[in-house]
């Protein structure tokens, strides 16, 4: 039954035209590069990072999962940065490939820095499994349906757009994906769009009256033009190094989370997403893993190399 239901759900997301599909993240503010190009170098280190998801496991499978790499550095001579980002997404019998490069402008405004930037890259997305249809349960062929596809893989070019403000305690961005809507062409009757998303994204640390604790509350809005995603995130910082806290994502979920930052710029986080959605019964919930590590350009240890990254 969990199977099916999920398998229907999906059958029902690709016959749309448009489709939601850009995933989400608990973890967002350390995945920024995958939707904003505007925040490579604004850690003013080399950044390195790696995000995986596992959306209601307990399932038996086509659970949703999504794995990010993405590394970024200033490039401080001509007040540039560039970027690098892979992400891996499946859902049931479809797996989305993203790569792009990054570039970002980076020029002093005020007391911060504000960064204009470009990404230019491809999304492979491919279908392959033995799906479920009236035809293949009376005994007659699978693949009967014209609108289900079966071991077809597409290619199609993808740009996005952004900018980010980052001051020391406070950082603002907004961003577009899919910029193009690039087309997914399979072999049947209506080709699929990949939705252009919007994104903005803002954060800022408090000062608490014991210096060695703080208080981070983010937030992430996320638009399709059809649908919003608005999510709240909320972190008590102590000693610049331990972090802990909780996520909302308005009728969706709700994430307790947790994560160090070490002496040597290697930093960890976790978060546990509780399902409010119905599919939450059937589930026992999301779990999503953060490791990044961020150095100096000169591999100098000085403090400069860890301001930014401990605290945004």
């Amino acid at each position: 039954m969990r199977r099916l239901i999920l398998l229907l759900a999906l059958l029902f997301s690709i016959s749309l035209t448009y489709a939601q599909n850009d995933p989400h993240f608990s973890l967002f503010e350390f995945s920024q590069l995958t939707y904003n190009p505007a925040y490579a170098g604004s850690n003013d280190a080399i950044c390195v990072s790696s995000v995986h998801r596992q959306d209601f496991v307990g399932f038996p499978e086509g659970r949703p999962m999504t794995t990010v790499f993405n590394a970024d550095m200033p490039i401080n001579a001509i007040s540039s940065a560039v970027g690098l980002n892979f992400m891996q997404d499946i859902i049931g019998f479809q797996k989305d490939f993203y790569f792009n490069l990054a570039y970002a402008y980076r020029l002093e405004v005020g007391y911060g820095k504000l960064g204009i930037g470009v990404n230019l890259g491809i999304i492979n997305r491919s279908i392959d499994g033995d799906w479920i249809t009236p035809e293949s349960l009376d005994g007659g062929t699978i693949y009967s349906d014209p609108n289900i596809p079966h071991m077809e893989s597409k290619i199609a070019f993808d740009m996005g757009f952004g900018a980010f403000y980052r001051m020391e305690n406070f950082y603002a961005g907004i961003s577009a994906t899919h910029l193009l809507q690039p087309q997914i062409n399979f072999d049947i009757e209506k080709p699929s769009y990949i939705r252009r998303h919007y994104y903005i994204t803002g954060a800022y640390v408090y000062q608490l009256p014991n210096p060695v604790f703080e208080v981070k509350p983010s937030t992430l809005i996320q638009l399709d033009g059809a649908t919003t995603q608005f999510t709240i995130n909320g972190q008590i910082i102590y000693n610049k190094r331990l972090w802990g806290g909780i996520s909302y994502r308005f009728d969706d979920a709700i994430s307790p989370m947790v994560g160090m930052h070490l002496m040597n710029g290697l930093s960890f986080g976790y978060s546990y997403d509780i399902d409010l959605s119905p599919l939450g019964k059937y589930s026992s919930g999301s779990h999503e893993l953060m490791v990044r590590f961020c150095f100096g350009i000169d591999g100098g240890g000085g403090p400069g190399r860890y301001r930014s990254v401990r605290r945004l």
